[in-house]
């Protein structure tokens, strides 16, 4: 009987042991994180960056809507200009270009009031009036490529700042540990990926705009050739 008991009580022991051993070499548990929390271990320069972000996407937009809505194409713009320019009543060719009131229509407009000039001349003041609209759809288009060199530089400077911290820390408190270093590099280079994410945003919105407006000079050139050959042949012949 004793040596039931005592055998027992050597198994407890012994299982006591080894739970208390895989508690110990069990990993505690990761602490969840949010993803606001995470962004603001970011540092100072997340805020500059922010801010470029919500900046960014408002040209983006404001400047989108503005190009679409000036480069919208009328096709029966030119059909109704040659229309009353054949039937010799300029006013109301006037009338018809005011009442589209785009772009191109204002190319249009231009050609029509200098109408009797030589057709040098004519084309001069439309090609004139087109690089002033160019010159407005492009307006605010510099500050995209100013963002997206500057926001980049801005969460670099951030993470370099971080590290020097994290090394300026190192020497105070002489603690080389892997998790202090790598604890605080990641937390700097949210800044970094920040910066990277808006320039590249500021980045492909500016050349995407671009190509909206190369669209509209190519078709106002057609636009400018078909309105000289309306008056050269107001017949179409």
């Amino acid at each position: 009987m004793i040596g039931f008991f005592l055998q027992t009580t050597v198994v407890d022991t012994v299982a006591q042991a080894v739970t208390n051993a895989n508690g110990a070499n069990t990993p505690p548990p990761v602490e969840g994180i949010s993803v606001l929390e995470f962004i603001l271990k970011g540092g100072f320069f997340l805020i500059p960056i922010i801010i470029l972000l919500f900046y960014t996407i408002y040209l983006i937009v404001e400047r989108y809507l503005y190009i679409s809505k000036t480069t919208k194409n009328d096709d029966f713009l030119l059909k109704e200009v040659r229309t009353h320019l054949n039937g010799g009543n300029m006013n109301l060719a006037i009338g018809a270009a005011e009442r589209v009131n785009n772009a191109t229509a204002r190319v249009v407009k231009e050609g029509i009031l200098t109408i009797g000039r030589p057709i040098s001349e004519i084309e001069s003041n439309m090609e004139r009036m087109a690089q002033i609209e160019l010159g407005e759809m492009e307006r605010k288009m510099g500050q995209l490529g100013l963002i997206a060199g500057m926001a980049p530089t801005l969460g670099f400077v951030g993470t370099i700042g971080g590290v020097i911290k994290i090394f300026y820390s190192i020497s105070i408190t002489e603690n080389i540990s892997i998790g202090n270093i790598s604890g605080g590099l990641y937390e700097k280079m949210i800044s970094s990926g920040a910066g990277l994410i808006v320039g590249l945003i500021a980045y492909a919105g500016y050349h995407l705009l671009n190509g909206r407006i190369d669209h509209f000079m190519l078709n106002v050139q057609k636009q400018v050739l078909e309105f000289v050959n309306i008056i050269q042949r107001p017949n179409g012949n």
